[in-house]
């Protein structure tokens, strides 16, 4: 029995095993696609990541559909029901690694692109596809080294759609418009070494920390806006002491992440969160690392086009949404005005037996078709 292209071309792809970095050959296959179409396709590697940039067209505006080929470990495979880079139906499922995150999503991007050009070969402006390698790891030669190249060359993007897996319950409920930064930081307290029998001759740097973590813990950071929750602080680590029972620690150490909005920015988050230790009188050493700045993209041509494209081939009307963590759209909001999120749905992203349903594979490459006959017409 013959599969939809969409199908073959995921399938294609779930068995290359490109756990990140190694794109295992996935980047080759997309480009052996996408050039009788008329892309140019550049290599833009970086150490050993896979990053490639393809376009066709010259002339704005551009929509680019963005993405990654490699896909987190397997984990036991004995967690798995199939061998995870065996392309496996079940149940009216596709199982594989990659499957929802975001094989899946390719393959649609491709299709849809080769049926959009078939029928509409004089489109107006320009279809760019970004594929990287880097996305599951840590993130720091892939997409954000791309962006660095076009912006260096001057090639400016009007549109993105990132094909992250964010259905929740069906295809198509929602589409993520945003997304909160990430900022971490790392608290070293200074006090003095002692004996607990003689607190007098020691200063603990966890009494002296904890008021201020309390005052932390408990600030208002902001209001958040229409798009956006508050900003939150959280404490994910701290260590202090050296294991025994009577000895007062000479240092304590906590590590925090604040997720925030639009609302606030670093700068301002960092001022406030300085002037509170400064007012507990701690003596202190505080590193900062910033792991994504938060992107908005408001009502606009971007979102109409795929709320419109969801509704007319699902009847799903899509939500907007800026939920969950961090992706690789942060990177490209800083060279391309409107970027939303948008693909297959993810329960079973980074699970053993990872999988996507097999009657959702048509329907999520005609949403990203009809996005592109929304935002590229015909040239008149």
């Amino acid at each position: 029995m013959s599969h939809s292209p969409v199908r073959a071309l995921c399938e294609a792809l779930i068995a290359l095993p490109s756990v990140t970095p190694d794109d295992a050959g996935c980047q080759a296959l997309i480009a052996q696609r996408l050039a009788p179409l008329g892309f140019v396709c550049e290599s833009m590697d970086s150490g050993p990541v896979a990053n490639l940039w393809a376009r066709r067209g010259t002339e704005a505006p551009v929509l680019v559909f963005a993405g990654h080929t490699d896909v987190v470990p397997t984990g036991p495979l004995d967690d798995w029901t199939s061998p995870p880079f065996h392309p496996t139906e079940r149940d009216g499922l596709l199982v594989g690694r990659g499957a929802a995150d975001m094989k899946s999503s390719i393959a649609a991007f491709i299709v849809a692109a080769e049926e959009f050009i078939a029928a509409r070969p004089r489109h107006r402006g320009s279809i760019a596809l970004l594929i990287t390698s880097d996305e599951e790891g840590p993130a720091t030669e892939g997409t954000t080294h791309v962006c660095r190249r076009l912006r260096e060359r001057g090639e400016a993007l009007d549109y993105c759609i990132v094909g992250e897996p964010t259905s929740g319950q069906t295809l198509g409920d929602t589409i993520k418009n945003g997304r909160r930064g990430s900022m971490s930081g790392r608290l070293t307290v200074h006090g003095i070494q002692g004996h607990v029998a003689y607190p007098h001759l020691a200063r603990n740097p966890i009494h002296a920390v904890a008021p201020a973590l309390a005052e932390l813990a408990g600030t208002h950071w902001d209001e958040g806006n229409a798009y956006f929750p508050p900003t939150t602080f959280q404490v994910s680590n701290m260590h202090a002491g050296t294991g025994a029972g009577n000895v007062i620690p000479g240092v304590a150490v906590l590590d925090f992440n604040v997720r925030f909005s639009t609302a606030s920015t670093p700068q301002t988050l960092q001022a406030r969160i300085a002037a509170i230790l400064d007012r507990h009188g701690l003596d202190y050493g505080l590193d900062w690392t910033i792991s994504g700045l938060p992107f908005l993209t408001p009502q606009g041509a971007l979102c109409d086009a795929l709320q419109q494209a969801i509704a007319d081939e699902t009847g799903v009307q899509a939500v907007l949404s800026t939920t969950g963590g961090t992706s690789d759209g942060r990177f490209i909001a800083q060279i391309c005005p409107q970027v939303v999120e948008f693909g297959p749905i993810n329960a079973s992203i980074h699970q053993a037996d990872e999988h996507i349903r097999l009657d959702t594979l048509d329907p999520l490459k005609n949403i990203y078709r009809r996005t592109l006959e929304h935002l590229l017409p015909d040239a008149s």
